[in-house]
């Protein structure tokens, strides 16, 4: 992980917290579920947790960490490190009538959200992107895909 996370700055004010301590928060909220306010008061504040979690989501340093790890574990499994097959598959579930946005879908006869997942074949998630019900998979597949070759240039159109 610290390839990953910037090293402290020279200038300005110093962290309060350990990157470390931060990053053991994250993996607590994970593997528990609980949410931000509940994390014990043994880590940091939720508050500075959750601007690291943020800021880490939009700077991509949350893509590259799970990249380096799924790399390893297909290397860990005799594979190539980039895949060169995927499965795609979605699911469709109903959403309360607050969710931010929802749509119908035919054919499973819901209102909600739906998600596309898209696995290598060892069965490691690559993307999983959520969008309303209502648009129809193969549209939805064909965005999938594009962002896919972008990012794995070892996987083919067959």
């Amino acid at each position: 992980m610290n390839k990953f996370i910037p090293s402290p700055s020279k200038t300005g004010r110093p962290r309060s917290y350990a990157l470390r301590e931060i990053l053991n928060a994250i993996f607590y909220l994970v593997h528990t579920g609980c949410q931000w306010r509940e994390i014990p008061h043994d880590f940091p504040k939720w508050t500075s947790v959750y601007y690291y979690f943020r800021k880490w989501k939009w700077d991509g340093t949350w893509f590259l960490v799970k990249q380096a790890i799924h790399t390893d574990l297909r290397e860990e499994q005799g594979k190539n490190a980039e895949p060169s097959a995927v499965m795609i598959d979605s699911q469709s579930v109903k959403t309360a009538q607050m969710a931010e946005t929802r749509g119908f879908d035919g054919n499973k006869k819901v209102k909600g959200r739906k998600r596309h997942v898209i696995s290598d074949t060892l069965g490691f998630p690559l993307i999983v992107k959520v969008h309303d019900a209502n648009l129809s998979d193969g549209k939805q597949s064909i965005s999938i895909f594009q962002t896919l070759f972008l990012w794995f240039a070892s996987i083919k159109m067959v």
